[in-house]
């Protein structure tokens, strides 16, 4: 079906590489709109948010409870830093691994700094008071969380994984990459960016800089422009 078609789509460079690759199948890369405005506009809803403290590095997740979301992989990495490092996280979403993750929750003792929000339409407002937002998925196509993140001005861990999170980061020069499963690397990233805030603050710039890719005028307007050639 891919060779059928007169155009073939995809919304990120890597993924563009892995057909080519896998299938010998050319594609045109426009990338997911970014309605930066309507976003920023969301975060700003008042919420009642006790679980955030000041003075500790509150720590969000959004994404649905499956493996390919990998939140076994987040609590095990806090679950190592638990008594180094005051923190608090904050996992948004719903799913078929709820279980799993309460269970590890209550078996390691994590009840105190690790809460999980039943899924909610707008997370905009909590992903805005956390500090430090991560993504542990094994996969991705180009993942719009990361983006909605960086419009709110959020530093970003993110597994290195195929495809999207190296491309929104600027492979490590906009955030944190750590490899795909490993707890003991994202543990290490975690601390790295507790100690090391100014050098991480550069690399958010880089990000937050490289945000115009994705801004969704533009986008559009090649969605238009290629419609009008067909």
């Amino acid at each position: 079906l891919l060779k059928l078609a007169d155009i073939t789509m995809v919304n990120s460079i890597e993924f563009k590489k892995e057909l080519k690759r896998n299938f010998n199948v050319e594609s045109k890369v426009i990338y997911n709109p970014l309605n930066k405005d309507e976003i920023i506009r969301l975060s700003k809803k008042k919420i009642n948010n006790t679980f955030f403290k000041r003075n500790t590095l509150n720590i969000i997740n959004v994404g649905r409870f499956t493996d390919q979301k990998d939140h076994l992989t987040l609590l095990r990495a806090i679950n190592l830093i638990k008594h180094r490092i005051n923190l608090r996280l904050m996992i948004v979403g719903r799913g078929i691994n709820l279980i799993l993750m309460k269970d590890y929750i209550y078996d390691n003792n994590l009840k105190k700094i690790v809460k999980i929000v039943n899924f909610i339409n707008n997370p905009f407002p909590l992903i805005k008071k956390s500090n430090l937002f991560i993504l542990t998925s094994t996969y991705e196509g180009l993942p719009n969380v990361l983006l909605e993140a960086l419009v709110l001005k959020k530093f970003i861990i993110s597994s290195k994984c195929q495809t999207g999170p190296s491309e929104i980061l600027l492979n490590g020069k906009g955030g944190l990459l750590f490899q795909v499963k490993n707890h003991k690397d994202l543990a290490n990233k975690i601390v790295y960016y507790f100690h090391n805030k100014n050098k991480c603050k550069k690399l958010l710039q880089n990000s937050l800089r490289s945000l115009r890719r994705f801004d969704s005028k533009k986008n559009l307007k090649k969605y238009q422009d290629l419609f009008k050639k067909l």
